[in-house]
């Protein structure tokens, strides 16, 4: 029986433990992401760990989920993370660019590679080919340090798509019908898998928008 994307993207990233489903293991991370709202305790919390630059192989801090002179917390905010981003090696996004899991996966995104991003919606750019998970802000910090990142090996739940969406209907229907069926707890300890030649019929931003609410499933 071949093997899943999942599978392969895992095998080339686990650095402890076993593949076997069920079992804890560690796995390398390339690409890390914060946002605004969890990124400040995320940066004091990478600070703490004493480190010159950051390790991964990308690091983006966006500012994008509160708008300037909102409040002044939020200003001090962001001039904290843009400094802060430039001094330990990271890139920044601006206020106004755009939102960060949309932005990831249209600037940095890579088949294959692996995202950990402080931010619930960062599964986004597994409509790339991405294992891309939201994290708590510590384990992001680790991760932006040469971490890695512990999961508990996921059971794959494959999505086979058949022909192409009827006129009228969108990407936004079809997730949504998967949120129907398994409900908002059914993607818990899963992975979702997308499938069949129902596939090739979706745009990138279609993809991504099912990716996108994938995080509703749990």
């Amino acid at each position: 029986m071949g093997k899943t994307m999942t599978e392969k993207i895992l095998e080339t990233h686990v650095v402890e433990g076993k593949l076997n489903r069920g079992s804890e293991v560690g796995i390398k991370i390339d690409h890390c992401l914060t946002q605004d709202s969890t990124g400040t305790m995320a940066w004091l919390e990478f600070e703490s760990l004493g480190m010159d630059k950051v390790k991964a192989e990308l690091v983006v801090s966006y500012s994008d989920h509160t708008s300037l002179g909102f409040k002044g917390e939020s200003t001090d905010d962001h001039v904290f993370l843009q400094s802060i981003a430039s001094h330990y090696g990271a890139k920044f996004s601006k206020n106004g660019n755009g939102v960060c899991h949309q932005l990831h996966y249209e600037r940095f995104g890579v088949p294959g590679e692996t995202l950990l991003g402080a931010d619930s919606h960062t599964p986004t750019c597994g409509g790339l080919g991405m294992i891309a998970i939201g994290a708590g802000g510590m384990d992001v910090a680790v991760a932006m340090g040469g971490g890695y990142f512990y999961l508990t090996v996921p059971e794959v739940l494959g999505v086979n798509l058949t022909g192409s969406l009827n006129w009228g209907s969108s990407a936004k229907d079809l997730i949504l019908t998967i949120l129907k069926q398994i409900s908002v707890k059914g993607g818990v300890g899963k992975v979702l898998e997308y499938m069949g030649d129902g596939v090739k019929m979706l745009s990138v931003p279609e993809r991504a928008t099912i990716t996108n609410m994938g995080a509703e499933t749990g």
